[in-house]
């Protein structure tokens, strides 16, 4: 199995929410990214701002998990609002800022507009950065 890792562009409000119910939307609740994912692939949730709506920034890591099963289904969240969800595995982490880590991400190509990469919400990085946001939200090895 190839295992791949993601980075999810969530607001740090909508990460607790995911965390706490074991779950993750992206883009908006989109299907389309979520069928990219399989079992077993890591996920990084990056918090741009506080708030979906709101101004006051985040700019950080805030939880990472691996995907549980193959399934991406629909939650009725309002009555038109029905998000795609994929199962999530979280484990304890910390917060951690993505500042001082921009000049070692690879997947930041210009570290001048770091923010770039995070754009479209959804983003598969490569095994090397994954390992070094990863040291950094986790104190210790899950089994890997």
């Amino acid at each position: 199995m190839n295992t791949k890792y993601w980075i999810v562009v969530v607001s740090k409000d909508h990460c607790t929410r995911g965390v706490s119910g074991g779950f993750i939307q992206a883009c908006h609740g989109k299907q389309a990214p979520l069928k990219r994912m399989k079992q077993g692939d890591w996920v990084i949730i990056y918090s741009s701002k506080m708030t979906m709506n709101g101004t006051e920034k985040c700019q950080a890591f805030t939880a990472i998990g691996q995907v549980m099963d193959e399934d991406v289904y629909q939650f009725r969240m309002t009555e038109n609002f029905v998000p795609f969800r994929r199962n999530i595995k979280f484990y304890d982490c910390h917060e951690i800022s993505i500042l001082p880590l921009i000049n070692e991400l690879e997947f930041v190509i210009n570290k001048q507009s770091w923010g770039y990469p995070f754009r479209y919400g959804f983003l598969e990085i490569k095994e090397k950065d994954f390992e070094l946001i990863r040291s950094k939200l986790l104190d210790y090895e899950v089994g890997r």
